[in-house]
Order: structure tokens, then C-alpha cells, then sequence
């Protein structure tokens, strides 16, 4: 992994409880991104911020070293029981990823974590919560679930951590955060986190008016893509697209390719063409079981699956390292959705490929784009060598959910046995 995206600033430096520091040494985490020295400082001392920063650049460990710090260190009555921390994410998989790095810094806490989300687990996921959790991670409609059964309370959240916002608005869940904010102790008598890689003022407004109008704090904003990633823009006939993308696959190295797509029934179309043409490719869609789901995400980190394809909405919150190019085989037509897409590339200071088909169906979104990002795409010719005679499409099984539309997935968690406890006094 890349050095070039961190910091002088040490964890060991910041007044950071000494298992959370041991959980971060464990984790091979030193030194502080950008987005960690900014708001560190600040979180650490019990204040709530808005963060922004590029996708890829630290903001989860970010925050969870916050939550876990104000946890240790703030004592709690003896009667009192949790959860005492919550953490929204827009997509099982952000979820999982998060829940996954709380455990890893939060190795020697002693605290209890639980993944909530929808699509497995249900009967495990609600014992986890009945048995007493410290920090619930998850989507909101599985914990909105869980909450008005009366498995848990939020009576007592101390923190309160929304994690890429701006995509719960694009996914339709602000009413289920507001929700679950408007349950929780008043903004000012908690600890309040917001972090997206754009903060729009739809997103500052929901900070505003349930955060407790929190610090915004701002890396990089004049720069919404990262450096590191080489960006290429190709015009390209909308009945070409197809044979022009086999064709550039077959002449780079797509050990690890996300391409995009605006439609589910276009990602299916072009799967079936890829492996039609001995181009190994799986459809990452949302209504495939949770288990078929997580199985091809770890085919496609190990390597055994070097290309998925996806909409937006199945693939955000995907946190896959080393990703070598994003294809946008349709240019999206939200430009959030743009510097999103090629933020899968180049993350944790690596450096990666965007290459974006401009095709006379998709190109009036570019001027969107441009100015969003602040800068033209590079564009280049087309090279005469991708387009190729393709082979027949092979139809790849669809695996569907008997007709529901699926909720989000199961997660572990629990007590790590951790050598520390977190300290509980009366009179908090």
C-alpha cells in the first residue's frame, strides 16, 4: 500500500485510549490520512463534526477511533445498558466493511459490535441484540425493524454516526434516519458524525437540523476526484459499446475491473456478452441472495472473478482495495454519481484507471460532469484494435428472491474477549 496519502501526525500522538491504539498497531495503522488529522482533534475532545473527504481516504477509521475513544473514556450508571453508539451506512456491504474495521481497531476494547442489516441472519442478528450490544452498525430498515419490536433501545446512543450520507438521500432513506435521530437524546447531548465524500446542502441541512449543526470540516474539496487516478474518456457509437469494451479488455490487464452500468437489464446484457467472448464477469445485483452476493464480492476480491458489473445502486458502498480500473460503460447521469464510480480506483494513496464510453445515448450528461469535477476528462481516439467481431452472448443463470424486493444481510460481532472493559461508574 501506497505511503503518499498519509500524514505526519501519529496515532500514538493523539490523546487516543491505549486499547484503541493497540487495536490500530494490531491493524498495521500508524499514521493519520488527511481526513484523520482533521478531525481527530476535534472528535476526540467530544465535538461533532461534518466531514468530507474523497472516497478511499480514511473517513471509517475516522470515526469509529472517535466512537470508540469517547466510549473507554466516558463512564456510564451502573444501571444503564447499550447500545451506546449507532452508525447508519447506505449499503449492507458499507455495513459489513465497517463492522469488519471495528473489530479490528476495537480488538482490545472488550466492546460488543453487531451488523444489522436485511436479507440473512434475521433470527441471529436479533439474539445478538437481545443479549446486549455496546455499537450497532447497519442499514436503516433492518434496525428500524429491530427498534420498534422493542429488541433494543436508543435512549441511551451517545454517538450518533451517519457514514456517506449523500447516498442516503439517493437511496430514499432520510425519513429512516430522522427516525431514528428523533429517538435518540437530543443532538446536544450527543456526539454527532457525518461524513460524505460530497457534502451537498441537502446533507448539511439534515446536519443542521438533527446533528446539532455540527463543525464542517473539509479535505481536499477542490479536488472531488483523486489525484492518482488516470482518467480517459473515449466517444463511442451506443451499437459499438459492446464490442469496443470486449475488445479493451482483452488489450489491458482487468485483474480487478468494476464496470457501471445505468440499468440492471444493461448489466445483464453485457455479462452475457463478456463471457460469451472468454471474459470471466458476474451482474452484482440487489435482488440475488445476501450469501450469493457476499460469495461473488470475495470471488472478486481474492481474484477468482476479475470483472462485476453493476448500477450505482448495487455497487455503492463496495470497499474493495486494489481495484486496477472502473468502466463507465454508460456515463452516469447524476455527476455525484461520477466522482463515486472512479472513487473505487486509486484508493488508500494507490494510483488506478477510469475509463469512461461516451455514447450518443449517454454523452449530454458530460458537460454535467465536467463542471462538477471542475476539469475536462481527458479524451482520447479510440483505438482501431478494440473494435471486435464479437461470439455469441452466453446467458449467465439469474438467481432472483422469489419476488420480494430483498432487505440488507446478517453480521457477527460480539464481545472479542478483549483484556479491557469499558469503565462503568454512577452519577455519569
Amino acid at each position: 500500500m501506497s505511503q503518499t496519502h498519509l500524514t505526519e501526525t501519529r496515532f500514538a500522538d493523539l490523546p487516543i485510549d491505549e486499547s484503541i491504539l493497540d487495536g490500530l498497531k494490531a491493524a498495521g495503522l500508524t499514521q493519520c490520512t488527511p481526513i484523520q488529522a482533521a478531525t481527530l482533534p476535534k472528535t476526540l475532545a467530544g465535538k461533532s463534526i461534518a466531514g468530507e473527504a474523497q472516497t478511499g481516504t480514511g473517513k471509517t477509521a475516522a470515526f469509529l477511533v472517535a466512537t470508540l475513544h469517547h466510549l473507554m473514556t466516558s463512564p456510564v450508571e451502573e444501571d444503564a445498558v447499550g447500545p451506546w453508539a449507532l452508525c447508519l451506512a447506505p449499503t449492507r456491504e458499507l455495513a459489513i466493511q465497517i463492522h469488519k474495521d471495528a473489530e479490528a481497531i476495537g480488538a482490545f476494547t472488550g466492546l460488543r459490535f453487531a451488523a444489522i442489516y436485511g436479507g440473512t441472519g434475521y433470527d441471529s442478528q436479533r439474539r445478538q441484540l437481545e443479549e446486549g450490544v455496546d455499537v450497532i452498525i447497519g442499514t436503516p430498515g433492518r434496525i428500524i425493524d429491530f427498534f420498534k419490536q422493542r429488541v433494543f433501545q436508543l435512549r441511551n446512543i451517545e454517538v450518533a454516526i451517519i457514514d456517506e450520507a449523500d447516498r442516503m438521500f439517493d437511496l430514499g432513506f432520510i425519513a429512516d434516519i430522522r427516525f431514528l435521530l428523533r429517538r435518540m437524546p437530543p443532538a446536544s447531548a450527543r456526539m454527532n458524525m457525518l461524513f460524505s465524500a460530497t457534502l451537498s446542502h441537502r446533507v448539511l441541512e439534515l446536519a443542521w437540523a438533527h446533528m446539532a449543526d455540527p463543525e464542517r470540516i473539509t479535505v481536499d474539496a477542490d479536488r472531488r476526484t483523486a489525484e492518482k487516478i488516470r482518467q480517459t474518456l473515449y466517444h463511442v457509437g451506443k451499437e459499438d459499446k459492446i464490442a469496443f469494451t470486449v475488445g479493451m479488455l482483452r488489450h489491458i490487464d482487468p485483474r480487478r475491473t468494476l464496470i457501471f452500468v445505468n440499468t440492471k437489464r444493461a448489466a445483464e446484457r453485457l455479462v452475457d456478452h463478456l463471457n460469451g467472448n472468454e471474459l470471466q464477469a458476474a451482474v452484482i445485483s440487489g435482488d440475488i441472495p445476501q450469501k450469493d452476493r457476499e460469495r461473488l464480492l470475495e470471488q472478486f476480491r481474492s481474484g477468482d472473478l476479475p470483472i462485476l458489473v453493476g448500477t450505482d445502486v448495487a455497487a455503492r458502498g463496495l470497499h474493495i482495495d486494489a481495484v486496477s480500473h472502473v468502466i463507465n460503460f454508460d456515463l452516469p447521469q447524476d455527476p455525484e454519481d461520477y466522482v463515486h464510480r472512479i472513487g473505487r480506483t486509486a484508493r488508500a494513496g494507490e494510483s488506478g484507471d477510469a475509463i469512461s464510453i461516451a455514447c450518443d445515448e449517454y454523452v449530454f450528461s458530460l458537460p454535467d460532469i465536467e463542471e462538477y469535477v471542475g476539469a475536462k476528462v481527458p479524451t482520447a481516439t479510440p483505438p482501431v484494435e478494440y473494435f471486435v467481431e464479437l461470439a455469441p452472448p452466453v446467458r449467465t443463470q439469474r438467481q432472483r428472491v422469489g419476488g420480494r424486493r430483498p432487505q440488507s444481510g446478517a453480521g457477527g460481532g460480539g464481545d472479542r474477549g478483549g483484556n479491557r472493559r469499558r469503565s462503568r461508574a454512577p452519577g455519569r
